[in-house]
């Protein structure tokens, strides 16, 4: 018997039909079925059912309770949610008789200034300008060093997991979620050096808001507070990964090449 907490898309009627469904299916079985993780380390799973969106909702808050995470898809990418809806039975089974792997894959956490409240991201985080026509001046240490100022849009610091969301799009690289790395890449950078870095999972990044405007920080998509002129923001590996459920379908190469449309020859 397990300890089983859902975690459903709030505004997807699918989403929502097929959670009850899976809730009646492992009450049968005896599983306690709860209704969302909670951070007292009793959950043995967190289903989450959705899109990528929902998956990296649920997948930050089972990290508190140390407990693995399988995403049903019902969104359109599914790089994160790779059972698809006709397969949940399935995949519950098999994971049940313990026919899966685990794959970890790391987080990164972040605070403003000294401030003890830390902002875990399974993605990235990103500061970022929030008034539309105006850059913001942010200045980068790297292991207690000074590296570069940017005037940009903004400056992302993903995981690997995160390589193929946000950082792409900034074109960021491209790097497998096994791997464990911290993927720094500027937004719109008014340089001639606008590459991405890709450093050490040890490595420390202090980014300061040292001119323009008011910033945003933002975790996995969700904008989380403000950023002033002068705070610093410190982001660092997180030192517990999220843990996924993984029951030997598609690589990530695979997923990959499909979401691209890549061709066979």
């Amino acid at each position: 018997m397990s300890t089983v907490a859902m975690f459903v898309h709030p505004e997807r009627p699918q989403a929502i039909a097929l959670g009850e469904t899976i809730r009646h299916w492992l009450d049968k079985r005896g599983h306690i079925v709860l209704d969302s993780p909670a951070s007292d380390n009793s959950i043995d799973l967190v289903v989450s059912i959705g899109g990528d969106g929902t998956v990296l909702r649920s997948a930050r808050l089972a990290v508190d309770s140390d407990a693995d995470v399988l995403g049903i898809n019902l969104g359109e990418m599914g790089y994160l949610a790779e059972v698809e809806p006709d397969s949940w039975e399935v995949a519950l089974e098999s994971y049940f008789a313990g026919s899966h792997l685990i794959q970890e894959r790391m987080l990164v956490a972040s605070r403003v200034d000294d401030g003890p409240l830390l902002h875990r991201a399974l993605n990235e985080v990103v500061i970022e300008k929030q008034a539309v026509g105006h850059t913001i001046r942010l200045s980068v240490h790297i292991d207690g060093a000074f590296f570069t100022s940017y005037v940009a849009d903004g400056l992302i610091v993903a995981t690997p997991t995160g390589s193929t969301a946000y950082s792409l799009s900034a074109r960021g690289p491209i790097v497998d979620p096994s791997h464990q790395a911290l993927i720094m890449t500027p937004v719109s950078p008014h340089s001639l050096f606008d590459r991405s870095l890709v450093l050490r999972p040890d490595s420390t990044i202090e980014i300061t808001l040292s001119g323009g405007r008011d910033a945003a920080l933002s975790i996995d998509g969700q904008r989380e507070t403000e950023v002033a002129v002068g705070q610093k923001v410190t982001v660092t590996a997180s030192q517990q990964p999220a843990r996924f459920a993984h029951l030997g379908g598609r690589t990530f190469h695979q997923v990959l090449k499909a979401k691209f449309g890549l061709s066979d020859r």
